[in-house]
């Protein structure tokens, strides 16, 4: 590439992640609350939450790329594009478009090597299994009101050995286009719920005790799980925890 990027601010935690994982993390210059910064890499400024930023800080840095992920942090984009700023706004929803936007980060930072090697052990480790058994599994992205998966969560289930009851819905790009109400999920009588409250901890005492969901499979055998933001609703090479830690619950359901 005859230029790539040297302060690279990333508004999503998926973005500066994989940045870490090619190496390239000297290109980053900032990056949002929600990435947990490993150990063993220079801190770096925290100029956003998902939906918020802090124009001054980021203003500060001077950067020469500003990256932003979906229609939530489409006015941050718009607002940063009126201020000046080069953004890339990227949008994946599928794990083939997960892919293709890990491929193009990579280009971006001139890390096609090292990109084809993650992207090989990212696919190998999201390999599907095969099982007798297809558990009917609900996951919940939110809980006022109820939001079922996104795209690539339902995908994960398939892939675990699993039923996402509604599949149906995992075309639906916008989170309120997946709402479904307290009688659709205890007709479809889930045997696993899976949660992650996007943001916030995931308090199982309040899906035991919802009115009507006492005969639900999963809620008679307590199987309720919750798998941490950070490893399934982040579009980005993480997702290979929290698959894995689905595979190992809905392979172990007799």
């Amino acid at each position: 590439m005859s230029h790539v990027p040297q302060r690279i601010v990333c508004l999503s935690a998926e973005t500066a992640d994989w940045f870490w994982r090619l190496g390239a993390w000297e290109n980053v210059a900032g990056v949002t609350a929600f990435f947990s910064q490993p150990p063993d890499a220079p801190p770096k400024p925290r100029v956003s939450g998902f939906n918020s930023a802090n124009w001054n800080e980021i203003e500060k840095l001077n950067p020469d790329l500003v990256i932003t992920f979906s229609d939530v942090q489409s006015q941050l984009a718009a607002e940063l594009i009126r201020r000046g700023f080069s953004v890339l706004a990227t949008n994946q929803r599928t794990l083939s478009e997960i892919e293709n936007t890990l491929a193009l980060l990579s280009k971006i930072v001139g890390r096609e090597c090292e990109c084809e090697k993650l992207l090989n052990e990212f696919r190998k480790r999201l390999a599907p299994v095969e099982t007798k058994k297809r558990p009917r599994v609900y996951f919940e992205e939110w809980n006022e009101p109820f939001i079922s998966g996104i795209a690539w969560v339902s995908e994960l289930i398939e892939r675990a050995g699993g039923e996402d009851i509604f599949s149906q819905l995992k075309s639906k790009r916008a989170a309120m286009e997946r709402v479904v109400s307290s009688e659709q999920v205890c007709a479809a009588d889930p045997e696993i719920i899976f949660a992650s409250w996007c943001g916030k901890p995931v308090d199982a005492a309040i899906i035991l005790a919802r009115e009507n969901w006492q005969n639900i499979s999963a809620i008679r055998k307590n199987r309720i799980y919750e798998i941490p933001g950070e490893n399934i609703l982040q579009p980005g090479f993480r997702l290979v925890h929290g698959y894995e830690q689905m595979k190992k619950i809905i392979t172990a359901v007799d």
